[in-house]
């Protein structure tokens, strides 16, 4: 069955190891024929949640007007999230963070959401695994909360320089979860 599929990318270095990453599960969940929309946070500016708690009251997602509301429209007609991103100082970093606590405006703005499936794809430049600790804790709340099925978790260790994940089996791990949503 056809999945409609938005992928949303932390890094603000293009062509960055987890951008290869988000490119590689895109690439195997269209040869599935999946719907897939990438979205790159980090080439965008989204203001961090002021918590006004006017959410969808202006006809936005956010009452403050910024990329978010862009993204908004996406997150609504997906049906799996995807979130790849690299680690910043042992969490999100703050371009995908951003987005990730303005997706609360659909549970303020009691608005239905259509995902049911999600993906965490990461990866950090320090090769001790415990650095994901924080990320996935957080991945795995959000995704209880908002009873959502985890389809997979890809953490990569090991790779700072632009190009590092090319080296190991990453790639085709991310493609692989892609190809079998």
């Amino acid at each position: 069955m056809k999945k409609n599929v938005l992928v949303i990318t932390g890094s603000p270095r293009k062509g960055g190891n987890s951008d290869l990453m988000a490119d590689a599960f895109i690439e195997g969940a269209k040869s599935a024929g999946h719907i897939v929309t990438k979205w790159c946070s980090g080439e965008k500016k989204i203001e961090g949640c002021r918590a006004c708690e006017t959410c969808f009251s202006t006809g936005k997602a956010c009452s403050f007007d910024d990329d978010f509301n862009q993204l908004a429209p996406l997150i609504e007609k997906a049906e799996v999230l995807v979130l790849a991103t690299p680690v910043y100082w042992f969490s999100y970093p703050a371009q995908i963070k951003a987005a990730i606590d303005k997706m609360y405006s659909f549970y303020m703005g009691k608005r239905s959401l259509k995902i049911k499936e999600s993906v965490l794809l990461t990866c950090a430049e320090m090769d001790d695994m415990s650095v994901f600790d924080g990320m996935k804790t957080t991945y795995d709340h959000i995704r209880s909360f908002l009873q959502w099925e985890n389809r997979g978790y890809l953490a990569v260790p090991s790779v700072h320089a632009a190009g590092d994940i090319i080296g190991t089996t990453a790639l085709h791990k991310a493609r692989a979860l892609g190809s079998e949503l």
